[in-house]
């Protein structure tokens, strides 16, 4: 029995390696075009990623559960309140539950319309998560006008970015 046992969690740490394995190095490069997605908003709203070409967005992964997601929201909404006309901003928020995200973002003050709560018990298992290689949150990815993915961009390179553009 302590033999079947051993095999068992060797076997779930040899697919948890792999799976991040895959995650990490299995995803779309700097440049290429940023993965489309079909979603609704927590508003109801169908919303499809690629209607937004021809607008820089930011796609930012957070979590209500995650302390460094919760640090940085008063940045990300300073951000939305300084280039709201240049930036679009979309919040994938990955919990366990539908019910949590909606009291951080109402107390950080998250009035966006493109949010989005995808919710799974793996909460990096998440379709959106898994196409661009999400391993750990904040993550946050600038796609440019013409649907490309610039990269992995920090908040405050971002806000360099278009404090420049003004």
């Amino acid at each position: 029995m302590k033999k079947i046992l051993q095999y068992l969690l060797l076997g779930i740490f040899l697919l948890i390696g792999l799976s991040y394995l895959y995650l990490k190095y299995f995803t779309i490069e700097d440049g290429e075009q940023a993965p489309d997605f079909e979603t609704t908003l927590v508003d109801g709203t169908p919303f499809r990623l690629s209607d937004l070409h021809g607008q820089y967005v930011l796609l930012d992964f957070w979590g209500s559960w995650c302390a460094p997601c919760l640090r940085e929201s008063p940045q990300l909404v300073s951000i939305y309140d300084s280039y709201a006309n240049n930036l679009v901003i979309v919040t994938i928020a990955l919990e366990k539950n539908d019910k949590t995200w909606r009291k951080a973002a109402d107390k950080f003050g998250f009035v966006w319309k493109h949010q989005i709560v995808e919710e799974n018990q793996f909460v990096l298992m998440s379709s959106i998560a898994r196409k661009y290689g999400v391993t750990e949150i904040p993550a946050k990815f600038l796609i440019s006008p013409n649907g490309e993915l610039m990269g992995r961009y920090s908040l405050k390179k971002i806000d360099s970015l278009f404090s420049s553009k003004k």
